[in-house]
């Protein structure tokens, strides 16, 4: 699948040797340096691969800028690892967070993985689940909580999905990453402890979405 990348990074000698390995991978690259020519050219991409350590912006604010007005998915790639910079891009809504240096392997793997979700999330579903007081709109990707939409993230919104696909039934956590992540890599586990804590805290429904010790989660109380 040829996959049209927007590459936001400010080292030019970076950009050059990524953009040079995903061209000879037969990806078109459009390279940028500065977070408003992002803001400017995401649009016109498939996947953005997003440094944060830009001249102009924090690269989160332009990823929660992008993330306002664009599905297009997101991959940071950047030297920051800490755990708070990591907790707060996959909060605003980053598709996967990977810390240089990166082996281009892994890169592709990544974002052959994010495409492959974004294009199933474009594919219509017009189920609806409803559990207690919480609707869960399977089509129009939107949750109501006592009627009232609550607002989920990309990836809360999936995780929501996949437990509701099976309500009242235990599902493994190994399943939850491998559906909503594609594949259960050791760099998901935290990801999906950050999303659960948010849906929880979205939904406001203590004991309606259950951890099961060892095992998984379910969706619906017993």
């Amino acid at each position: 699948m040829t996959v049209r990348v927007l590459l936001v990074e400010d080292d030019a000698g970076v950009a050059g040797a990524l953009a040079e390995s995903l061209h000879a991978r037969g990806h078109p690259v459009t390279s940028v340096a500065r977070g408003a020519d992002a803001l400017h050219h995401h649009r016109a991409a498939d996947l953005v691969l997003l440094d944060l350590g830009l001249p102009d912006l924090d690269g989160l604010d332009v990823l929660r800028k992008i993330r306002a007005v664009s599905p297009v998915p997101v991959i940071v790639l950047t030297a920051r690892g800490d755990e708070r910079s990591v907790v707060r891009g996959l909060r605003l809504g980053a598709d996967d967070y990977l810390t240089k240096p990166v082996r281009l392997a892994e890169l592709l793997a990544r974002m052959d993985a994010v495409v492959r979700r974004a294009v199933a999330r474009a594919t219509p579903a017009g189920d609806v689940v409803r559990v207690e007081d919480v609707e869960i709109d399977l089509g129009a990707r939107r949750v109501l909580v006592a009627g009232h939409d609550v607002g989920l993230t990309t990836k809360e919104f999936e995780i929501l999905a996949v437990l509701a696909a099976r309500p009242g039934t235990a599902v493994s956590r190994q399943q939850l990453m491998d559906e909503v992540w594609g594949d259960a890599y050791l760099a998901v586990s935290r990801s999906l402890d950050v999303h659960l804590t948010g849906l929880r805290g979205k939904l406001d429904r203590p004991g309606l979405l259950t951890t099961i010790r060892g095992f998984g989660y379910r969706l619906g109380r017993d």
